[in-house]
């Protein structure tokens, strides 16, 4: 069944802005969501600018699909996820777009679905998938992964500073059924962890689930791709700008637009450059543009945002 898709676009302003959007451009936008960031591309782009919008969520496409019927022709929408931009772009008959915008991270509109199960504030099947018609889902990484393989999820998805306390109380319980529900795996985690931990601002089980969540959709792997092919994909003087939400995804991002912007990867003291990696990027961000005081208290959600472009040189 689909449902009504609403989710309020972060920093909106700040990311058309950023992509210095003109008529008759081609833009990519890979986080399609519901369509607010690519409703406004579409204004400005007015009266022969083209929007690419991609989303893995068969309700975002729904949603947006109905939002940018205005449009028309000039917003053509593809189910399917933003790393595969190079073949998405070549199947449209596309050589090359003027720029492209990520989005990243869970919408609102996932995250208060109870059947989506991305949140532990709502007792709900363990599932995490973006595409909800393809791949493993949280449930089948908690009650079927040894027990390394979820320590490490964990871990570097996480960063969480007692993965191995969390995983034995995976496992013992396991042992005796199936954790089923959000509720269940939230109520684990937290009898896992000290006292102390509990008294914090955030829930104890907020960095599992995320971790969870990024194994779940591969969104790390994902986004190294995406940057990677999507630079290539740029238009001279076209820009990339993306919006993470946690410092994983920020310096992932940070890291791979500077790696561009410098080319040449030989070590320093090498007399001459034999790597012939060339600067394709220059970094409009040196530190990353975050909400105002106003968006953050309309949209507690928007807080932890950072946004970041380059421009194709």
């Amino acid at each position: 069944m689909i449902r009504f898709f609403s989710h309020e676009p972060v920093m909106l302003k700040e990311m058309v802005d950023s992509l210095d959007c003109t008529p008759g451009g081609v833009y990519f936008d890979g986080t399609l969501g519901g369509g607010g960031h690519a409703y406004e591309i579409l204004v400005r782009t007015a009266p022969d600018g083209v929007l690419i919008g991609v989303d893995r969520d068969e309700e975002a496409l729904f949603e947006s699909a109905r939002r940018l019927q205005p449009f028309g022709g000039r917003a053509l929408l593809v189910k399917g996820n933003f790393a595969d931009i190079g073949n998405i772009l070549s199947k449209l008959g596309f050589k090359g777009v003027r720029g492209i915008l990520l989005d990243l991270g869970v919408s609102s509109h996932q995250f208060d679905t109870p059947d989506r199960g991305f949140s532990f504030s709502l007792d709900a099947p363990l599932d995490m998938r973006m595409d909800q018609e393809d791949g493993v889902t949280a449930f089948d990484m908690v009650n079927g992964f040894p027990e390394e393989k979820l320590k490490k999820i964990i871990r570097d998805y996480g960063e969480e500073m007692m993965p191995g306390r969390i995983v034995r109380a995976i496992s013992e319980r396991r042992k005796l059924s199936l954790i089923k529900t959000t509720g269940e795996l939230a109520a684990i985690i937290a009898g896992a962890l000290p006292g102390h931990l509990k008294k914090k601002r955030i829930h104890p089980a907020t960095k599992t689930f995320q971790a969870l969540r990024i194994a779940v959709n591969n969104e790390l792997e994902s986004l190294h791709a995406a940057i990677e092919s999507g630079i290539d994909m740029l238009e001279e003087g076209g820009r990339f700008s993306i919006i993470a939400f946690h410092s994983l995804e920020d310096r992932m991002v940070k890291d791979l637009f500077r790696s561009w912007e410098k080319g040449c990867i030989c070590p320093p003291d090498f007399p001459m450059c034999c790597c012939n990696r060339k600067r394709k990027l220059k970094v409009l961000t040196r530190r990353p543009v975050m909400p105002g005081e106003a968006e953050i208290m309309s949209n507690p959600r928007a807080r932890s945002a950072r946004l970041r472009t380059a421009i194709r040189v």
